[in-house]
């Protein structure tokens, strides 16, 4: 398949089970709601080295609140729905907890993962609660007045590990057509693309030579390598970037590679994009198989 000059591997992207979580952080003004939201979300790109992947999914207004401030809707991702619950638990206290004016609440309905039921002893007796159209939140006193939180919020099962390679003539063309994607992907809700500015330059293969690491450097793809092991890659290829993908649903993720992969295809062979192929393991690992060429078909 080639799009605007741009060939479309006939591949799949290998995605796998997991389980998530949205939650709501609010604030006096949406400057310190990111305050909290990036904290929240800090350190957690892979769940090979963070135990969570998360990212801010989108800004709320006032008017889709519960308390009626400007906020922001944070998706997290962890293998386990006890990993889960474990960072969020960790995550909040830590980052949003002690963000001033901040307040947290459930945004997903499901099987519920505390988010202020353990938080509240903090108030070391002064914390009280209150049960508000069956749901029961936490008032707990802290300097700046109170942190306000949710007793719970939902857990869901979910979809991590979608992604798609962007091969390029250089790294400058790859970064500007990775840019373009994310910016098109962060668009759209139930995903986050959980790595520094949404793009990875570390592409992994399962295991090593080294047996303390179980994934390194997806050396096939790398440019230096051509030449030194069996290389995916043209000689005219210099630089490949990764956009990973962690969804709500499998629609979720794939409406977002397709809309990634055609914000690439929109800077064409003329902007030096020459490929874009996707991970996999042979299919071996993933129950989520998620053909390149289907996603872009479904879309024309």
């Amino acid at each position: 398949m080639i799009l605007n000059g741009v060939a479309i591997d006939d591949t799949f992207a290998e995605a796998f089970g997991m389980r998530a979580t949205r939650i709501l952080v609010t604030a006096l003004n949406l400057k310190w709601a990111y305050h909290a939201a990036r904290a929240v979300t800090g350190f957690a790109t892979s769940v090979i080295g963070c135990g969570c992947e998360a990212g801010i999914e989108r800004e709320l207004s006032a008017e889709e609140t519960p308390d009626g401030r400007p906020g922001l809707s944070v998706l997290l991702f962890a293998v386990s729905g006890k990993e889960l619950a474990k960072q969020v638990e960790r995550r909040v206290g830590q980052c949003v907890l002690t963000a001033p004016t901040s307040a947290v609440f459930a945004g997903l309905d499901g099987e519920a993962i505390n988010l202020g039921r353990n938080l509240r002893f903090f108030g070391d007796g002064f914390q009280i609660s209150k049960i508000i159209g069956g749901k029961r939140y936490w008032r707990i006193p802290v300097m700046d007045g109170e942190f306000f939180c949710e007793e719970t919020t939902g857990m869901i099962k979910a979809v991590g590990g979608g992604n798609f390679l962007v091969l390029a003539r250089g790294q400058s063309e790859a970064l500007a057509a990775c840019e373009a994607a994310i910016e098109a992907m962060a668009k759209l809700r139930g995903v986050i693309m959980p790595f520094p500015g949404g793009v990875v330059r570390s592409g992994s293969k399962v295991g090593s030579k080294y047996k303390a690491l179980s994934a390194s450097t997806n050396d096939a793809f790398c440019p230096t390598l051509r030449g030194a092991v069996k290389s995916e890659l043209s000689p005219e290829t210099g630089a490949v970037l990764e956009i990973v993908i962690d969804g709500l649903t499998e629609a979720d993720v794939r409406n977002a590679m397709r809309a990634g992969i055609d914000a690439v295809c929109r800077a064409g062979a003329d902007g030096g994009i020459l490929r874009v192929s996707a991970g996999n393991y042979g299919g071996k690992l993933g129950q989520y198989h998620i053909e390149l060429h289907d996603i872009m078909l479904w879309q024309r």
